[in-house]
């Protein structure tokens, strides 16, 4: 059983920051892609960031330049900081990994409950 557990988030005026963690848990024989999503109320979820083993990186357009994603392999944790928060980054933020469990052929992708990140003017 694999499990994805969010910390952090919360509210902060704009212009602040805030940090996310998402740390896998359980039966992991090897943790690959590691990222970001976002939900916010009347909105389609919106891609944030995705970092891969080697620690490569990519950002959605309307993070690009303020956020920044990273990972700790040995502790098969991502992080993402957020800084120069705006209203519009408000929601809730969803971590996903794709991860092989032990005894397993394919990665399968997971995800976490979700965090609020609310961001006021």
């Amino acid at each position: 059983q694999v499990q994805l557990v969010e910390s952090g988030g919360g509210s902060v005026q704009a212009g602040g920051s805030l940090s996310l963690s998402c740390a896998a848990t359980g039966s992991i024989f090897s943790v690959h892609t590691m990222g970001w999503y976002r939900e916010s109320p009347g909105n389609e979820r919106e891609y944030v960031a995705t970092i891969i083993r080697d620690s490569s990186s990519s950002y959605g357009e309307s993070v690009q330049g303020r956020f920044a994603i990273s990972r700790d392999n040995a502790k098969n944790t991502v992080y993402l900081e957020m800084d120069h928060l705006r209203p519009e980054d408000t929601g809730v933020y969803y971590c996903y990994a794709t991860i092989r469990t032990t005894g397993s052929g394919e990665p399968m992708e997971y995800w976490g409950e979700g965090k609020q990140v609310t961001v006021s003017t």
